[in-house]
């Protein structure tokens, strides 16, 4: 499981009514439209769970106390927590339904991106095995079950109706990734400050790893050409490793980068 916290994602503990149990889980999605270019940026699923957050909590007719799913799955296969476990539900449609059923979301919509990757189906199935541990019984719904709504849309009740199994059966097929090795100080550095306006594959996959940690501090991007925010960034990267003073600063060190585990471009 791929997990990102609600920590690293810089959320509070959840404001939601506290629920030790239910009947089990039932898959949503967003029921709009959704971008296909999250399929090549994973920050955007990232940024587009936030946006639904920031929706649920503007949103003052249905008066949410957070984002109202338990968890979403993006289509790179990370599990993003919303209220997490031991949380009620605030996406079933009523107070009775929320009770029933805790509520996983797949960040696909009705236009654009309409069909689930094998990797957000094990992202799902991951989030139902998790709150299985915690709480959750064996039911598995969509949200249209016992609700009038296109919820979670074709493709995904289509899946939940064979019982939502693992993309090919069984667990997911654990890979063993390539990392980038350390380039050097020298590759990020030029007369003594940082290189900024380089080009290299590598600044786009560290930016990646840097905003799925949740140390991103990006408004565009990450792309190909080092800037300010990759800087900014990887010192925050760096600070959260617990370095310190002028041993946060840029430029990157063998040990965080090889903590940082960039994967090899």
């Amino acid at each position: 499981m791929q997990l990102v916290t609600r920590k690293r994602l810089g959320w509070p503990t959840s404001a939601a009514p506290a629920q030790a149990t239910a009947k089990g889980v039932k898959v949503h999605y967003t029921g709009g439209h959704v971008s296909r270019q999250l399929l090549e940026d994973h920050s955007l699923c990232l940024a587009l769970w936030r946006d639904i957050r920031a929706a649920h909590l503007a949103n003052v007719a249905e008066n949410y106390s957070d984002v109202a799913y338990n968890y979403a799955a993006c289509v790179h296969g990370y599990l993003l927590e919303g209220r997490g476990i031991g949380r009620r539900t605030g996406a079933n449609g009523s107070q009775a339904l929320n009770r029933a059923h805790y509520a996983v979301l797949g960040l696909v919509g009705s236009s654009g991106l309409t069909e689930p990757t094998d990797e957000l189906l094990h992202a799902i199935r991951d989030g139902i095995e998790h709150l299985r541990k915690h709480g959750a019984g064996s039911e598995i719904k969509g949200h249209k079950d016992g609700y009038s709504t296109s919820c979670p849309g074709g493709p995904l009740y289509a899946w939940v109706q064979k019982g939502a199994p693992r993309p090919g059966g069984g667990k997911p097929v654990e890979t063993k990734p390539k990392y980038e090795p350390f380039p050097g100080v020298s590759f990020f550095m030029k007369d003594g400050k940082p290189a900024f306006g380089k080009q290299s594959p590598i600044f786009t996959a560290m930016g990646k790893r840097l905003v799925a940690i949740g140390c991103g501090r990006y408004k565009v991007g990450p792309g190909p050409k080092l800037g300010q925010a990759d800087v900014d960034s990887y010192e925050a990267f760096q600070r959260q490793c617990g370095f310190t003073g002028a041993a946060a600063k840029w430029p990157p060190g063998k040990t965080t980068w090889d903590k940082l585990r960039v994967p090899n471009v």
